[in-house]
């Protein structure tokens, strides 16, 4: 039996009981539960997806057995956490590991019809994708019928650097001239200080306008002057941090602010805002925080109960 919360009144019930969509959570993963979900629900779908880098058990979505990925090779047990925390294939590319990125848009394939079928016409699906297979994402996407209309981009307040001296590496080996050579080389990637958020919007009927859509299914345009509280002159960057105590909650938690953007950007009040990988919560508290409804579905018993801790703290303002 699935498990289905409300997270303002707390009720559970069976997930077949569920009559009415608005501020809902299942324990459940998405790919089966959102089967039942009717067509045209949806006037949002607000995600941060799995990147499919290896961040942890979960964001492994690929076949590839290679040892170096969530640190299990043996330069990676040696060199300690911080290198299962990047999850990266760090011995070289093998024919398995060029997979990846093919097998990241299988995976969004799985998901990405339910997705279409149960936004309304019109309606925007964002997703938060990593800048490696970003462009995968899309291509799947694409391909289930979506439309992707613009990628916008969140600036980090903070961004760890890990990229390592190539002075170092020589430094050790005992290299003196090579570390003379290169210094100020660094292996690695430059300091992340910003993550794509792709956006994507249903096709509406055809011989239809925007105009004639936003009438009829109350979707389609975008709220300029809610977004400049976010974004001055309405930007295709925003720059969002986290409140204090805040952040912890997930490791790839996003800020509530951040996600309240988007929100005002695309929805009007009482309106249905579907986050089918809910991690720790953010999407719904962000909803219901701006008067709309959430729809949430996460896979793991863990972060699903973090959320509904989360909604359970007097801190919550409606």
């Amino acid at each position: 039996m699935k498990t289905v919360a409300n997270c303002c009144s707390d009720i559970n019930s069976p997930a077949t009981e569920v009559d009415n969509w608005n501020d809902q959570f299942f324990n459940e993963d998405c790919i089966e539960g959102l089967k039942r979900v009717p067509d045209n629900t949806a006037h949002l779908i607000l995600s941060d997806i799995p990147y499919g880098i290896g961040v942890d058990d979960w964001d492994v979505l690929h076949d590839n057995a290679n040892s170096a990925y969530l640190g299990s090779s043996p330069a990676q047990s040696k060199a300690g956490k911080v290198f299962k925390s990047r999850g990266k294939p760090i011995n070289g590319w093998s024919e398995a590991d060029r997979q990846i990125p093919k097998q990241y848009h299988d995976w969004c394939l799985t998901w990405a019809s339910e997705w279409l079928r149960v936004l309304k016409p019109g309606g925007s699906a964002i997703i938060f994708a990593g800048r490696r297979y970003a462009h995968r994402c899309i291509t799947a996407l694409e391909d289930t019928g979506f439309s992707f209309k613009d990628m916008l981009a969140w600036e980090r307040e903070r961004a760890v650097h890990r990229a390592q001296r190539l002075s170092v590496v020589y430094e050790r080996r005992g290299n003196h001239k090579a570390a003379e050579e290169w210094s100020g080389w660094r292996v690695g990637n430059l300091r992340p200080s910003f993550e794509p958020i792709l956006w994507f919007t249903k096709p509406y009927k055809i011989g239809s306008t925007i105009a004639d859509n936003v009438l009829k299914n109350e979707v389609g345009a975008y709220n300029q002057a809610a977004f400049e509280n976010y974004s001055p002159n309405a930007r295709n960057i925003i720059k969002a941090g986290y409140k204090p105590l805040e952040g912890g909650l997930h490791p790839t938690q996003k800020p509530q602010e951040l996600m309240e953007a988007l929100i005002e950007l695309t929805t009007k009040k009482g309106q249905l805002v579907l986050d089918p990988f809910a991690g720790s919560g953010t999407t719904g508290f962000a909803a219901k925080h701006l008067g709309r409804n959430y729809l949430m579905f996460e896979r793991s018993e863990e972060y699903f109960k973090t959320a509904q801790t989360r909604f359970r703290q007097p801190t919550l303002d409606l």
